[in-house]
């Protein structure tokens, strides 16, 4: 699945969150000094800026299928190889890097163990491949309070809980059907502070992911149900809200 919005409008609507989990997800995957690294799926760039500060923009690459993503992340980081590209059909050869990194990206994958198969090709043997997805099936994910509503309105409403790797588990199936080996799952937390509920609300409506595309398909009268329905749910502001990912880590 591509991202046809403005970087901007992402890092408004997502990035608040996903910024927080980018030192988390490579500390996971034992990043360090004198590896080289890809970040599949970079959007704007978040994890890519995490991966640069440990190991130097020569030994990062990454890429997004989406043009406006790749142009913001190559304006954060001019120095790195990034391409636009798929993480099904990666443009790098065998055994090109230490680590192969997915940061909320497999559930937008339009075949999820063939994108991670991709980053077992491109990992050396005994490289290590990670992914994390938001906990939408739990309920503990930054989009959460937004869905709970939506259901709240119309109990036929999926939300996001159906995608892949938003459930506990989800991750170590795809990753051994993938062929990586010492899978391991754990969760990384998040915690966000939202100064008042506009704050909040306004980014559901730039039409970002599958939570902004049913905001805007709604009529403006739906769309203030909606949104007065959210205030109703969420604290007073300003409020923290709390989120988390689950995330895998497999061997090559």
């Amino acid at each position: 699945m591509g991202f046809a919005v403005p970087a901007d409008s992402y890092d408004r609507f997502m990035g608040r969150y996903s910024v927080h989990l980018s030192a988390q997800l490579a500390d996971l995957a034992g990043v360090a000094a004198g590896q080289r690294v890809l970040d599949v799926g970079c959007g704007p760039g978040a994890l890519t800026t995490e991966l640069v500060e440990r190991l130097g923009a020569d030994s990062v690459a990454a890429i997004d299928p989406s043009e406006s993503f790749v142009a913001a992340a190559r304006a954060h980081n001019p120095q790195v190889d990034i391409r636009q590209a798929t993480a099904e059909e990666l443009p790098f050869p065998d055994d090109a890097f230490d680590a192969a990194l997915a940061q909320l990206v497999v559930h937008f994958m339009s075949d999820p163990v063939a994108g991670l198969q991709e980053m077992r090709r491109v990992t050396r043997p005994g490289g290590v491949v990670a992914a994390c997805v938001w906990d939408h099936a739990g309920g503990k994910g930054p989009l959460s309070p937004l869905w709970d509503a939506a259901r709240q309105i119309d109990p036929t409403v999926t939300g996001e809980s159906h995608l892949p790797g938003a459930r506990q588990a989800d991750l170590t199936r795809l990753f051994e059907a993938a062929g990586l080996r010492e899978v391991d799952e754990t969760a990384l937390a998040v915690e966000v502070e939202h100064p008042t509920f506009e704050e909040w609300w306004e980014p559901f409506t730039l039409g970002v992911g599958p939570a902004g595309a049913y905001v805007l398909k709604l009529d403006p009268e739906r769309q203030a149900e909606l949104r007065e329905q959210c205030r109703t749910m969420l604290p007073d502001a300003p409020f923290v809200l709390a989120a988390q990912a689950w995330t895998a880590r497999g061997v090559v």
